[in-house]
This record gives structure tokens, sequence and C-alpha cells, in this order.
């Protein structure tokens, strides 16, 4: 049955390009690298990993033929991995910038949250901050005067809003720009990665906000975020954008799911890690992983999760040692391990690592590996590869005859507690 309710953004054959600049990686030697690989029309050996193929020449794509209705009321969340194109999504709406091709409908005001707190200043308090940031948000003077012991209120700086804001802390900067960004009474929405700061119990509150603004006012919400719980509570509806390309549109539950697999499809594809290109500045490099393989994906809830790791190494190491940070498929960190240690010798090191995975719960699992080495109480970073072993746990024990359900329970499953009878004294 097709939806009634009034439509408020469509998008039809958007698509953005931007022309690149012949530098800009960030160190002259890797831009003179780019430059000789550009001059042997080889590819470019400094370019993120996943975006070659929106390059062409000089020009990137950054989207590329989106199409997307959101109506009245909608809660719609927008996820997807780093440069995907969700902020450029954003800034089109929001008119930031301008589509390179295709057409945008928008009917109604647009509130933008896609950097909390632009436009306050730091001299001035936080009362007269709310009224500056009200007028860029466009609020006027008697708007902002009906809701000004609201915003306090929300904000939690109350004691502290004579004050200036640059004796805030981060949260309370935080906190005080969102009330003002929330209470702002528009038809539209957007916000960008804005509920991953602050404490819990101030995101809880702006969740629950945000759900009373579409539910009591119709108002439209667009969420981008890399937290899956917070898209879970807040979003009705979700895409997926991949490589500029919208790839999914549907129930957040199955945009998700649908995520999540392409994730671990993605790592348990790619084990080549020597191709990655490195991002962190913490690492040496003396060490590198040049190939991961897992020989079962699948693993029991008691079995072991047993792999191997291919390192190269420019010296010898006496105590090497792999730490393994593992998330769940939300993309949230369950926990982390090492292993125990190990020399390398210099040149290539095959190890064998086995990970014993009764701690966690039945689901699916990728893990970043982090080369370390330990000389008495000093950590060298060596190497850091990101989502790049996957794994699936199976379920095969029961809790009072029901399987796991570690979306109410957790994904690490607790040793039992023992109990006895108390002997009589």
């Amino acid at each position: 049955m097709e939806d009634s309710r009034k439509v408020m953004i469509r998008l039809n054959g958007i698509g953005k390009v931007y022309r690149l600049g012949q530098i800009g990686n960030g160190t002259l030697q890797s831009d003179l690298q780019s430059w000789w690989a550009k001059v042997r029309g080889r590819e470019d050996p400094n370019a993120m990993i996943g975006q070659v193929r929106r390059l062409e020449g000089d020009r990137f794509i950054a989207l590329e033929n989106i199409d997307l209705t959101v109506r009245k009321g909608e809660r719609l969340g927008i996820i997807g991995g780093n440069g995907a194109g969700k902020s450029t999504l954003l800034k089109i709406i929001t008119r930031i910038t301008a589509p390179t091709t295709g057409h945008m409908d928008l009917y109604g005001k647009v509130t933008s949250m896609l950097e909390v707190g632009t436009g306050f200043h730091s001299e001035m308090t936080g009362r007269e901050n709310v009224y500056l940031n009200g007028s860029i948000l466009g609020m006027t003077k008697k708007q902002t005067d009906e809701m000004l012991d609201e915003i306090i209120e929300f904000s939690e700086v109350r004691d502290f809003i004579d004050t200036p804001v640059k004796r805030y802390s981060s949260g309370m900067y935080v906190k005080l720009a969102f009330a003002v960004a929330a209470h702002l009474k528009s038809d539209i929405v957007i916000m960008d990665e804005v509920l991953a700061v602050g404490d819990l119990a101030f995101q809880s509150k702006c969740i629950r906000k945000m759900l009373d603004a579409s539910r009591d006012e119709d108002r439209t919400i667009l969420y981008v975020s890399h937290n899956m719980e917070t898209v879970r509570r807040l979003c009705s509806r979700c895409i997926v954008l991949d490589e500029g390309r919208l790839v999914y549109d549907g129930e957040t539950e199955e945009a998700i799911r649908y995520y999540s697999e392409y994730l671990m499809k993605q790592a348990m594809e790619e084990r080549d890690a020597s191709t990655y290109v490195r991002r962190d500045r913490n690492i040496t490099g003396l060490c590198r992983i040049e190939d991961v393989y897992a020989h079962e994906t699948d693993v029991p809830q008691d079995g072991t999760l047993s792999f191997d790791v291919s390192v190269q190494c420019a010296c010898s190491v006496e105590r090497m040692i792999l730490r393994l940070v593992v998330s769940n498929d939300a993309g949230m960190i369950v926990g982390m391990t090492f292993s125990e240690s190990i020399r390398c010798e210099e040149g290539r090191n095959d190890l064998r690592f086995r990970f014993p995975v009764h701690p966690l719960a039945a689901g699916r699992y990728v893990c970043d590996l982090v080369l370390c080495e330990f000389e008495e109480d000093r950590q060298t970073r060596h190497d850091f590869v990101s989502k790049i072993l996957a794994f699936t746990v199976t379920e095969n024990r029961t809790y009072f005859g029901n399987a796991w359900k570690f979306r109410s329970w957790g994904n690490v499953k607790l040793e039992e507690v023992s109990a006895e009878r108390k002997a009589h004294e």
C-alpha cells in the first residue's frame, strides 16, 4: 500500500563529483608517490581501499545516481563505511553544496546539525550563545524567549548559563549546543554523528527528544551514525551507502544486517593485508601484517578460532604480541585479547594463533589486528590493520532452554556463578 504521507525530500539521480588537486596526501613523500604512479599509469599507492573505482583521472565520484524519497514523520538512518558519501549527501540536502547531476526537491524548513556548536562564541556566556546560535539556526528572538527555560533545562547547564562558554567542559558545550538545535521548530532535522557525544544518559535523553519530535510534531529526521545501537533506537527506516551508491533501503534492522554482512564478507575476502593503506600515524611500520587466513570461519561456542598471520619484519623482534580487538556486527567493540609473546626473525614470519571463543555469544564478529612489541614497561605498535579477520560463533548451548538473546543480554557470555547450600552453624 502506497504511503499517503506528505513527501518532504525527493532526490532524483543525484550525483556529486569533485575535481582533485595534484597534492593532498599529507606528506611530500606521499605526494611524490602519487604523482609518479599517475605518470606511469598505475594505481595510486596512497588511495584509500575501496575508493579506486571512484577515481576517474582527476575526478572523484562522491555520489552516484541517488534516488530517495523521505516522507513526513519518518526517521531515516543513513549508514555506511568511511568515505561512503553520507556527509556529502547531507550537505547536498542542506544546500551547503550543490549536486553535479540530478534534481532535488525540499518541502519545509530544514535544521542541520552537521557540526553541533557552530556559531558559539567563546567569550560570550551560555545564555548569550543561546540567542546567537538560535538566530543562526533560524529562530526569532521571540521564539528563543519562549523556549529559553526549556532549552536551559534540557542542556543541564543552568548553574553555568551566565558563564562564558570558554570555561565549559566539552560535554557541557555540546549539551547546550544540542539543546538549542533540538528545540528549533523545523520540518526536517538533519544530524551527522551528533549523538555520539556526551554521556550515555544525555544521549538517551536526546534520542527521546527526537522520537517525541517525530511522533508529536511529525518532524522528519535524517540521522547519520556509525553507532548502530543509536540507529536502532532512533530510526524507523534506514539506507546503506557504499562507494557513493545507495545499495539498500528498508527497515532498520534489515539494513543493519545487510551492512554487517557486507563488512563480514569484505573482511573474509580481503585477507591480503599488504594492500591496505595504513592511516595510523602511531605505528612504526618496521613489522607489517602481510596476509591473514582463518582456517574455519564458523566456530562453535566451545571451539577455537585458528588463523595464520604472515608478518614481514625489517629487524628481529624478541617479544612480538598480536592484539585482537573484537567487534560485533553492529560495529561495537565487545572485547580485546592478546596473544602470547613470540620471537620474530628478520624477513617473513608465518605465525599461527588460536583464540578460544567460548565467552562470546552466537553471532558475527570482526577483528582489528595490532602488532605490538613489549620491552619492560614500554609498548611499541608496529602495525595496525582494521576489520581484516571475520568469523561467526555458532550456537551450541542453551540458557534455560532458549538460545542466547545477545540483543538483550550482551555479546559476552560470563562464566556461570557457583552456588552451594549454606551449612547451618
